[in-house]
């Protein structure tokens, strides 16, 4: 990953003086209103000099800090202003592309990186560049193409050093980091787009084995083998990798910068469900609510989690986690119901995942199950009701 800019505030001042013009009555020039017109003149002249604007640095600076708070069309004015002046500010362009995708112009960030490939000395920014390009990419080959340059880029980065035995800088230790995504993100495409390809297994295999010898405690990079090893039926191999991959970090503090971003644990949880590790995919999914309760996936994954123990319970006819199939089923109600709120109020754009949550949804109607706050509804009336007797019986005991 690339390193995080530094951070710091400051502030930009333009001044902006104009020469005050008095008018006077003409009376003639006397000597002492010669030297006053002349000392007014050259304060005029001194007033009036340009005054120098922000450095690139510190433009730069500014425009970094920006980004961090994520007011990004502030930021591409800065950038921008460092570009008019120096179209070879290889940092400034970088970060302008970056910018250019969270603002959603992906045309124009594409051109970017293209001109950074092409036209910059900087390596590093060079395979950032194809990283970006990856991703943008509409054909999948052309996307390998770019993974693979990057890839390449940084191993030569990496072989430059000198190599010091027995230690890891940073930097190293951060580009590899760089690779197993790249790696990993390679995996991806012949797993969906490439995947009834004929070396589409065999290219797994090689990319994922690659990954995990340059970064073996890289959670997602276990994540990804634990899924070709279940498309390959090989369910017990894949369970010792995602419990691997879920020990890296499951003992950290709350908050703790080691800790997956929440996407590589929600597919941690789809990886439980399939291996029928409920308690473990519930556990995961608490900690993603605790994190951000509108993250409609999560809601939604644990709804799924609670209505296949649910089912399991009915079957089996046993409590599941000490939860009878109907308390069970409940809980799933309650989650689906979160999920479709959430979905609604965001516009969430997983409309495959919005559709599946509306048939559980269903399954759970059909089964008698109803949402939590409709039951709450009616125990209000049962309580009006239990009212409106005690107020009878005083009634006839007052007569």
């Amino acid at each position: 990953m690339e390193n995080e800019p530094p951070t710091k505030n400051y502030e930009i001042l333009v001044h902006s003086v104009r020469a005050n013009r008095v008018q006077v009555p003409f009376m003639g020039r006397t000597k002492a209103n010669t030297k006053r017109a002349e000392h007014r003149r050259l304060e005029a002249v001194t007033q009036n000099k340009a005054v120098p604007g922000p450095s690139n640095a510190a433009l730069y600076e500014k425009a970094q800090s920006l980004v961090e708070q994520c007011d990004y069309e502030l930021a591409a004015k800065f950038l921008k202003r460092i570009l008019e002046k120096d179209q070879t500010h290889v940092d400034a362009k970088e970060l302008f592309g970056v910018v250019l995708l969270e603002l959603g112009d992906l045309e124009t960030a594409e051109q970017v990186f293209s001109d950074l490939v092409s036209s910059c000395p900087s390596r590093g920014v060079v395979a950032s560049a194809h990283l970006h390009l990856a991703q943008l990419s509409e054909g999948p080959r052309i996307a390998l193409e770019h993974y693979q340059k990057a890839v390449d880029i940084l191993h030569e980065e990496i072989n430059r050093k000198p190599s010091t035995e027995g230690t890891l800088s940073i930097d190293d230790g951060q580009q590899r980091q760089t690779i197993a995504k790249a790696l990993v993100a390679m995996t991806e495409i012949w797993l969906t787009d490439l995947c009834m390809e004929p070396e589409a297994e065999q290219s797994c295999e090689s990319l994922l084995n690659a990954a995990i010898q340059l970064d073996p405690e890289n959670a997602d990079v276990l994540q990804s083998m634990a899924s070709v090893r279940m498309s390959q039926q090989r369910t017990d191999d894949a369970k010792a990798l995602v419990e691997r991959s879920w020990a890296i970090w499951k003992d950290l503090a709350v908050g703790d910068a080691s800790i997956p971003p929440v996407p590589l644990r929600l597919s941690l949880t789809r990886l439980f469900l399939e291996l029928l590790m409920y308690k473990e995919a519930l556990t995961v999914l608490t900690g993603v609510i605790e994190t951000d309760d509108q993250e409609v996936e999560a809601w939604y994954l644990e709804g799924w989690c609670f209505m296949l123990m649910a089912e399991e319970a009915k079957v089996q006819n046993k409590e599941v986690e000490g939860l009878s199939w109907r308390e069970l089923a409940k809980d799933a109600r309650d989650c689906l119901e979160t999920c479709v709120n959430l979905f609604d109020n965001q516009n969430h754009p997983d409309t495959e995942m919005l559709k599946h949550a509306k048939e559980l949804m269903q399954q759970l109607t059909d089964m008698g199950i109803t949402p939590s706050r409709v039951d709450a509804e009616g125990d209000g009336d049962d309580w009006e009701d239990v009212e409106d007797s005690e107020e009878d019986e005083d009634v006839e005991m007052d007569d």
